[in-house]
């Protein structure tokens, strides 16, 4: 039974048929950027979703006697301000561009166009979450609270340096198909508060179930391994621990999880989002 909105209801929604034509209308926008444009916009978004981690670990620092999905569901309502930030302040991200699958697949880019796009936001976001990550690092924020943030931060990137590679990326996989719901979200949004709205419950969900995103790992890997290398002596004294309790959290192994999850969230995102209402919605308009 088809429910009939009031026309007021209706001034305020956005279809999911209109949604797919902005999505598309979108996705060959960003296409068409110049290389410095997408460039710099990736950094933000890198920045952006490193701050959202960041938030992330502070919240969770503390939480140990908490039931595991309170604690993971408040840690991810803190990490939502990475997408908000990205959505409602105007960035590049890698992980919610797989959603530009969906103006290929209407043929309204090329498969070159969408390629340049993916590796000018995606390496844009590696050099935003980095230097994130190393201006957190210098803050000396990890020993805050005697060294707790910084136990956070170690033990959050140590468990994903360790996981078994295919775990990894299906993780990966389920974490995009989420990000890349929330983003379809925000195009039927009429207003800041729609977009913040749509937003916050599937980000939160992903951060409870433990999945992988790409970008967020760019920034907890590297700021955990330089952790390791470079706390003082007085932040293992105040933790009782040293560097060799995290021995699962090696280079090679953050370096295996960014080329998973890279390759899961972009599964996800493109495949199982965006090619799924390409082919819904779009698939049979009239050229």
């Amino acid at each position: 039974m088809q429910t009939v909105l009031p026309e007021a209801d209706k001034a305020q929604l956005i279809p999911p048929p209109e949604m797919a034509l902005v999505c598309e209308s979108v996705g060959t926008a960003k296409a068409r950027r110049d290389a410095l444009t997408l460039l710099i916009l990736g950094l933000l978004a890198g920045a952006f979703i490193a701050l959202g981690a960041n938030f992330m670990t502070v919240v969770l620092t503390g939480t140990a006697d908490l039931p595991l999905g309170v604690a993971r569901f408040l840690g991810g309502l803190a990490f939502s301000l990475g997408l908000i930030l990205v959505i409602v302040g105007g960035a590049e991200l890698f992980t919610g561009d797989a959603l530009m699958i969906v103006a290929y697949a209407g043929r309204h880019i090329t498969l070159a166009a969408l390629l340049r796009a993916w590796a000018l936001v995606y390496i844009g976001n590696i050099i935003g979450a980095l230097a994130t990550a190393g201006l957190v690092f210098l803050t000396g924020q990890y020993g805050f609270s005697s060294g707790e943030v910084g136990k956070t931060a170690l033990a959050i990137a140590s468990a994903k340096s360790a996981l078994p590679a295919t775990q990894m990326f299906f993780l990966a996989v389920l974490c995009n198909v989420l990000v890349c719901l929330a983003v379809w979200m925000s195009f039927g949004a009429r207003s800041a508060t729609d977009k913040i709205m749509v937003v916050v419950p599937p980000v939160a969900a992903f951060v409870a179930a433990g999945f992988e995103h790409s970008i967020a790992n760019l920034y907890f890997l590297p700021l955990a391994l330089a952790i390791k290398a470079w706390a003082g002596a007085e932040f293992w004294t105040a933790l009782g621990q040293s560097p060799e309790a995290y021995s699962a959290l090696t280079l090679a192994g953050a370096m295996r999880n960014i080329g998973v999850t890279t390759f899961g969230n972009l599964i996800g995102g493109s495949l199982m989002v965006g090619a799924i209402y390409w082919f819904v919605y779009l698939r049979n308009r009239p050229a």
